[in-house]
């Protein structure tokens, strides 16, 4: 499993403290709903060549911590 923690950032003065990729203003939520509406990784790296491939697969791995603790709740 891929280790979100230096990847994804949460700054309560940026995009309303969302958790983004890498302090920048791409949210996780942003790539979610690319990946959601069928853009493949090569397609969404292609469109916003400053993410990595490491930064979807952190995305994908945040997504899934979130899940296992909302199903714990």
């Amino acid at each position: 499993m891929v280790d979100y923690t230096k990847i994804i950032t949460i700054e309560p003065g940026k995009r309303t403290g969302k958790p983004c990729i890498r302090g920048m203003r791409i949210t996780v939520y942003d790539v979610l709903d690319y990946m959601a509406s069928g853009m493949s990784h090569d397609e969404i790296l292609h469109d916003f060549t400053y993410l990595t491939k490491n930064d979807l697969l952190s995305v994908l791995a945040f997504a899934a911590d979130q899940n296992k603790r909302l199903m714990i709740l």
